[in-house]
């Protein structure tokens, strides 16, 4: 069962109720799902994990679906970690880990987000569902969506690579392709659609998609046998799964699985589109937006995000960074992680590759820390971005 009790805001602590249908806080922040995890640590341990389902639903207590027969799923979570030996001996990095997310349904971590986002849309009777979508995101709406037998609208960017439309098209959600960046898809997405019964699945501006991505920190603590990394390398576009597993480590430590430590966060962009590396730089709370973003990542095309101030509270109170890499570094390190551990993986996957060779150089990282690196999505969805390295 769940435990959820009640929606909170992160910025100003307004509370609202949890069986109600919302967005965002009246001051425009994300509203964050909170339980009482008291009496879910009385049901949820470490030692009762061992027996129960290998999907992200494993942790039933702490996700916000109170109905088993509510839940939408096709198998997401509890993907690989993998021990990057081959690599990590390249790097002088022995304890080096890949978390592949590419094994997820849909080929990536999004899986997570819809999951909880559509069952606890469906939970709360909600049957039209619309997103802006660069790509992988959409693609999960789409076939969670169709699993549910909701209604899916999607807005892309023109130049959302092929596989992605496809995948949501065949899905059956109505896709509308857009000129410009995954803010202007959202614009649009809210104008045409504005007076009528779809409810907005953006990227935190619902509750629920930060839950499915928080279980990724609940993952690497059971795969790593109740220990948590030194350091957690991230791309970052809208942020959810930074923050996500942020504030799972705060769970965790409240239902008495872990003390204060904490994994320095690091925050990977492309150099075409880094608005929480500058707001970084500067020492700023929030990222002023980031104007023309370029990068074939598209994942990483982000120019605004609503939870700026959430990456950049988690990267500082961490003692980690953000830190921005080329589009030429990220297929490098896609060929890379190829040849030395049998992986495909998306350019913005491939990022955390290069961003932990500048942290090693720069002296960020010893060579001695235990590190995550988080594989993102397939590398299969970029063929015409893959193309470019293959001789």
């Amino acid at each position: 069962m769940s435990f959820l009790t009640h929606l909170e805001c992160p910025r100003c602590a307004k509370q609202y109720p949890a069986n109600e249908v919302h967005n965002l806080c009246t001051c425009g922040s994300t509203l964050f799902a909170r339980y009482d995890l008291k009496r879910a640590a009385a049901q949820l341990s470490p030692q009762d994990l061992k027996s129960r389902r290998p999907d992200l639903w494993r942790y039933r207590e702490v996700l916000p679906v109170a109905n088993d027969s509510s839940i939408v799923t096709l198998g997401e979570g509890l993907t690989p970690l993998f021990h990057a030996r081959r690599l990590g001996d390249k790097l002088g990095l022995p304890n080096l880990y890949l978390k592949d997310e590419s094994q997820n349904p849909t080929g990536s971590f999004k899986a997570r987000g819809m999951a909880v986002a559509v069952s606890r849309a469906h939970e709360l009777g909600i049957r039209r569902l619309s997103v802006p979508s660069a790509g992988n995101a959409g693609g999960a709406m789409a076939a969670y969506a169709a699993k549910a037998g909701m209604e899916a609208a999607i807005f892309m960017p023109e130049g959302t690579p092929l596989a992605n439309r496809l995948e949501c098209a065949l899905h059956g959600a109505k896709v509308t392709l857009v000129a410009g960046s995954i803010k202007d898809c959202g614009r649009v997405m809210r104008k045409t659609l504005a007076g009528q019964d779809w409810f907005d699945v953006s990227t935190l501006r619902e509750p629920y998609r930060l839950e499915g991505k928080k279980t990724m920190a609940y993952e690497v603590y059971e795969q790593l046998d109740g220990r948590l990394p030194d350091a957690m390398i991230y791309p970052t576009g809208g942020g959810t799964g930074l923050i996500g597993m942020w504030k799972a480590f705060a769970e965790m430590q409240e239902l008495g699985w872990i003390g204060q430590r904490r994994p320095r966060m690091f925050s990977v962009q492309a150099q075409g589109c880094a608005p929480m590396v500058r707001a970084y730089a500067a020492g700023a709370e929030t990222a002023e937006e980031w104007q023309n973003p370029e990068t074939l990542a598209s994942g990483l095309r982000v120019p605004a995000a609503i939870g700026d101030f959430l990456i950049l509270r988690a990267i500082r109170e961490s003692r980690g960074a953000a830190l921005a890499v080329s589009d030429r570094d990220m297929l490098a390190g896609v060929r890379e992680i190829a040849e030395t551990e049998g992986l495909i993986t998306s350019p913005e996957g491939a990022a955390t590759l290069v961003a932990m060779k500048k942290l090693l150089a720069e002296g960020f990282l010893g060579g001695h820390e235990s590190v995550v690196l988080f594989l993102t999505a397939t590398g299969y969805k970029y063929m015409e971005a893959l193309e470019q390295i293959v001789e």
